[in-house]
């Protein structure tokens, strides 16, 4: 759903998908070959949202601020499910852990990661490469050259997956019986653990 509001409309790249289910309103503006999942809020009617190219928000994500305030991810930032973003900035190729809080006016800088259920508190600023944990947020090592590589290609692949969504997301009906002949799904992309062994 796409409302304009207040005189705003939102600005949304032909390349993009925004879920039906997803809520975009106002001032927003949506680059290249950007994935917003079912369910994401990007409200804004107070202040802008600009999300660049390449980015992904997913299912259930919050995208606000206070009134008169710009919200920006850069290029290749990768929100995960249920995260909040209130007012901040995230990095150029970021990516914020599931059901992580991100308050207003932090920065958080390039190529860090944020992890899942992490509260970073207002006014923050996050060097380029940290991983940050825990509620309120800490910081507790540097992203290694590694670990840059395992996230720019778990962003690649949601990177391809708003031409997928064009391509082939519809409506249907239920099987009622699973067929004989159902593909399997490629293990294509593994968790960091799993490829790294580290935690």
């Amino acid at each position: 759903m796409i409302y304009e509001f207040n005189g705003y409309i939102p600005v949304v790249h032909e390349s993009a998908f925004v879920h039906p289910q997803a809520t975009v309103t106002g001032n927003v503006i949506i680059g290249q070959n950007v994935y917003i999942g079912p369910g994401a809020a990007i409200r804004g009617d107070w202040g802008e949202i600009i999300i660049e190219d390449n980015c992904n928000v997913q299912e259930n994500c919050t995208i606000h601020m206070f009134p008169g305030t710009t919200v920006l991810l850069k290029k290749m930032a990768h929100i995960g499910h249920g995260a909040i973003i209130h007012g901040a900035t995230v990095g150029r190729n970021v990516m914020v852990g599931m059901n992580a809080v991100v308050m207003d006016r932090v920065e958080i800088g390039d190529e860090s990661v944020v992890g899942a259920l992490c509260f970073i508190r207002a006014d923050e600023k996050i060097p380029a490469r940290s991983v940050v944990v825990g509620n309120p947020h800490k910081i507790v090592k540097q992203v290694s050259d590694a670990m840059v590589a395992w996230k720019t290609e778990g962003t690649q692949i949601y990177m391809g997956l708003p031409a997928d969504c064009h391509a082939t997301l519809k409506p249907c009906e239920p099987l009622r019986e699973l067929p004989e002949n159902r593909k399997k799904q490629e293990a294509a992309y593994k968790t960091w653990n799993e490829t790294k062994g580290e935690v």
